[in-house]
């Protein structure tokens, strides 16, 4: 072990040592730098190869990235990546908030190439350079108080709404809106949420957050050394038989001409297959890249219509910038809802790159969110295939390197599922329109428990930025829940009722994940991060708060600008936005 360590410090040295400063110059000159493991990578060439979407790294740009890419890549793609590398680090890294969040870098000149010292945001709040000009996001501003990264609004990408989702400063340090338009309202409201977070979660300085990252690489070697990441395929035996009971029911009543029930029992096949999908898309199974590939292609595309392509590419950004309405495509749902009063600012996604406008439709529909959240999950699945067929046909995917063959896979896959679901089985076996109306929506509503499980876990919990000083493994804790339930009822939620569990572990296998579980709980007493756990009726309580607490939040600014309004007085939320 010693030798082993020997050798890797002596391969380190082999490195040229860059300093902050000229990091921070390379980003400027609009080269992709992440940090891993105390190399710097410049990983520009890869961007469009990577088979999770370009958007995961450039996440990632200016920060130490060494926990994402253990627990979101395989070793093989771990060893691969050491071909980027361009020189090393001494000492801690300080994050710098990348591009395309809103990070500003400076240009390296000849009378500025000695590293200076910084604060965690100096880079964010130095002059824009050609990195910062992509940025949807607005720039960042260290407060000195605080300590954490703060945002200042962009008139030309968002309203006069001040971003303070992360900025637990006073109100004093920004200019405030006018207190007749209720945003001063719903900024304090945010300024209280983060102040919360603050006072709940530990302290953001240096020593907490390296200690909770050394004890989280401690428990994942002791995860690892419990086999928790061998998957247990005789579990899979049973999940194929349980598949193969509810396609055989499905094709039972559809003979006997019992279209509803049909309808129930393909939908309820779909709901099962998806959890192996979500499974084979982490590399969960086999842990090899192209096996697990093709498993998630036949499940999720060949037999359930559906691209695992656009999936990989949104999750992994959910993965990166869990629950953060700027970023995170997983809460992005305008105009049917909304988890954060900063999508009234008409927030632009950087994600999906187009504002998200809080419309007239969004201005009816958020209003009574919560009444309708689970009328429109049941409806979601065909939100899906509009998105996977977008994702298809404009190659939104790598088109080269090891995984552009996925792409004709995956054409042929969703091919193959309209031909055998909706030529064969809907128009040629049924015999009416209104039979064949009910069976395609009985089979789609009967998945919206799949849609329930992977909003509970997100839309209660936090969506405050606690600034790039925060760890991966407390961010992920503090802006996901895990459901309790018995162990009988595992095969119901797939593994989804440990999304915790999850995120902290991508690769981790679900059948392996109640297991864990203990592990991640005595990981959180140690550290004093909250681990929240909720039953599943509860959860969904506390996600129907939340959405009528901004529904709430909407009419009180509704009613601000009626009588600003009315008075003829300043009105700043009104002007149109400009799209870049």
């Amino acid at each position: 072990m010693g030798r082993k360590d020997d050798d890797g410090e002596k391969k380190l040295r082999e490195y040229a040592v860059l300093s902050r400063r000229e990091v921070e110059g390379l980003i400027a000159d609009g080269r992709s730098i992440i940090v891993v493991d105390g190399y710097v990578l410049k990983v520009d060439a890869w961007l469009k190869y990577h088979p999770g979407g370009d958007k995961a790294i450039l996440h990632m740009i200016g920060r130490d990235a060494t926990d994402q890419v253990t627990v979101l890549h395989s070793p093989e793609a771990q060893r691969m990546m050491e071909r980027y590398r361009i020189g090393r680090i001494e000492g801690r890294w300080e994050n710098f908030l990348p591009p395309i969040q809103g990070g500003r870098f400076r240009p390296l000149s000849s009378d500025d190439a000695e590293p200076q010292e910084e604060t965690l945001g100096a880079a964010a709040a130095a002059p824009s350079s050609h990195a910062s000009s992509r940025s949807p996001s607005p720039p960042a501003v260290f407060d000195s108080a605080s300590g954490l990264t703060s945002r200042r609004p962009l008139a030309a990408s968002v309203s006069s709404i001040t971003s303070s989702e992360d900025e637990p400063t006073t109100k004093s340090s920004t200019s405030p809106s006018p207190p007749s338009d209720g945003m001063a309202h719903l900024d304090a409201l945010t300024h209280k949420e983060i102040t919360l977070d603050l006072a709940k979660y530990p302290a953001l300085d240096a020593a907490t957050q390296d200690a909770i990252v050394a004890k989280y690489r401690r428990l994942h070697e002791r995860i690892r050394a419990e086999g928790l990441f061998d998957c247990p395929y005789s579990a899979y035996a049973v999940e194929a038989s349980r598949y193969a009971l509810l396609f055989t029911l499905m094709l039972v009543f559809l003979h006997l001409k019992w279209y509803a029930l049909s309808g129930f029992f393909l939908g309820a096949f779909w709901h099962q297959l998806v959890f192996t999908a979500h499974d084979a898309g982490h590399m969960g199974i086999t842990h090899a890249f192209h096996v697990d590939t093709v498993v998630g292609i036949v499940i999720a595309d060949f037999l359930g219509g559906l691209s695992i392509g656009w999936w990989k590419r949104s999750h992994n950004v959910h993965h990166i910038v869990t629950n953060s309405p700027e970023h995170d495509p997983d809460i992005e749902h305008m105009p049917f809802f909304a988890v954060s009063h900063r999508f009234f600012a008409g927030l632009r996604s950087t994600y999906y790159e187009r504002i998200m406008p809080y419309d007239a439709a969004a201005k009816v529909l958020i209003r009574v969110q919560h009444y309708l959240y689970y009328v429109v999950l049941l409806l979601g699945r065909f939100n899906l295939y509009r998105l996977s067929w977008e994702y298809l046909i404009l190659g939104q995917g790598p088109r080269r390197g090891a995984a552009a063959w996925h792409r004709y896979l995956e054409i042929a896959g969703n091919v193959f599922f309209w031909y055998w679901f909706g030529y064969k089985l809907v128009y040629q076996t049924i015999d009416t329109n209104w039979h064949r109306f009910v069976f395609v929506m009985v089979s789609h509503m009967v998945t919206a428990p799949l849609h329930v499980q992977i909003t509970l876990s997100h839309f209660a919990m936090s969506t405050a930025d606690l600034g790039v000083a925060e760890s991966f493994p407390q961010k992920m804790l503090r802006t996901t829940m895990d459901v309790d339930c018995p162990e009988w009822l595992d095969w119901f939620h797939g593994g989804l009722q440990f999304q915790a569990i999850h995120h902290l572990y991508p690769r981790l296998p679900r059948h392996n994940l109640r297991k864990a579980q203990r592990l991640v709980q005595e990981f959180c007493d140690e550290v004093g991060i909250p681990y929240a756990l909720y039953g599943f009726v509860e959860g969904n309580g506390k996600v129907i708060g939340r959405l009528a607490e901004v529904a709430r939040q909407a009419k009180v600014l509704a009613k601000c600008r009626d009588v600003v309004v009315r008075e003829g007085g300043f009105m700043g939320l009104g002007h149109e936005h400009e799209h870049h």
